[in-house]
């Protein structure tokens, strides 16, 4: 299936980050199953977000899960054993009849630690995704120490728990989302945690039957842009982010080729070394050169040794599901 994409080494690693939750996820759904009408179906929207966190004397995966659909909304947060394919979970309902639980707190064990999680969601902004994009914390508290901040009130979480920063950062390095629309899809993900997120927006546009056209702009700037997509719904190109070098993935067949609400567009960002020759710079608006695809190039395989502690840089996987 991503014939052009295999020899970069990258799908197999980032697709093998994403089944190893799922194997142990059980509660982990698409937005629409494949092959079932959507006019039957519930639409779900979802972010999936995984972290390296300094929990315990040891460095664990913390996974974040945002859900939305027409009844229910809900934050689920996964914690890493020591033991293989183990871990533990703190479900968070954030419906709207579930106001007097938009701040509050729970309790759970790992491997016989104690974690505290703490949140505020009473005024936090949502833009079209199940997770907030402003005005709200949730935060994860062991040994005194705040291990894990997702969200921008940080003082308040200092306040709150009483608790220090964590004597490592918790970092970002791998998102995913399930997203629905019908020609526009847009998330938000920081490629490098010394940056300010990034606002990724991708559509799709029609001039005719057979006349399919494909536009991904990152911070405003269209730094992709792909005609005769009938032809060209499977490729990869290379651009720059603030100086940085994205390799970015697309399979679209599902567009063209299926029902609506079938399966999905899967975008892929993945950053890390390129071909400088061979990128769109979006550092300035006027500087969006085009370039064409190479795809001899490969990218530096120890960017994607997820797993470490100290990386700085994260992937996105877009799941972009087209209803109508």
């Amino acid at each position: 299936m991503f014939h052009l994409f295999k020899k970069h080494g990258l799908i197999e690693d980032l697709r093998a980050i994403d089944m190893a939750f799922h194997l142990t996820s059980k509660d982990q759904t698409t937005p629409i199953s494949q092959g079932e009408d959507p006019s039957t179906s519930t639409a779900q929207s979802s972010v999936t977000c995984m972290y390296q966190a300094h929990i315990g004397g040891h460095w664990r995966t913390v996974t974040s899960v945002w859900t939305k659909n027409i009844v229910n909304h809900s934050l689920t947060i996964y914690v890493d054993s020591k033991e293989p394919n183990h871990r533990q979970n703190c479900r968070i309902d954030l419906a709207p009849w579930h106001f007097w639980g938009k701040k509050s707190c729970k309790t759970f064990e790992v491997d016989g630690l104690q974690i505290d999680v703490y949140w505020d969601l009473r005024s936090a902004k949502f833009s079209g995704s199940p997770e907030p994009c402003s005005d709200f914390y949730v935060a994860l508290v062991c040994d005194e120490q705040v291990v894990l901040l997702m969200g921008d009130l940080k003082k308040k979480v200092y306040k709150r728990t009483k608790s220090q920063p964590c004597v490592a950062d918790a970092l970002l390095f791998f998102k995913k989302e399930h997203a629905l629309g019908k020609n526009r899809f847009t998330t938000k993900v920081k490629f490098d945690k010394h940056r300010k997120d990034n606002d990724v927006v991708v559509e799709s546009s029609t001039s005719g039957p057979n006349d399919h056209e494909m536009c991904i702009s990152i911070d405003g700037v269209v730094l992709i842009h792909v005609t005769n997509l009938q032809w060209k719904f499977r490729g990869n190109q290379t651009i720059l982010v603030n100086k940085q070098p994205i390799e970015v993935f697309w399979d679209v067949h599902a567009w063209l080729f299926l029902n609506p609400g079938s399966s999905y567009g899967l975008f892929i960002f993945k950053p890390g070394q390129a071909n400088l020759k061979n990128c769109k710079n979006n550092d300035s608006q006027d500087e969006t050169d085009e370039t064409e695809e190479n795809d001899d190039k490969s990218t530096s395989k120890d960017q994607s040794s997820c797993s470490s502690s100290n990386t700085s840089q994260c992937s996105l996987f877009l799941y972009a599901w087209k209803i109508e």
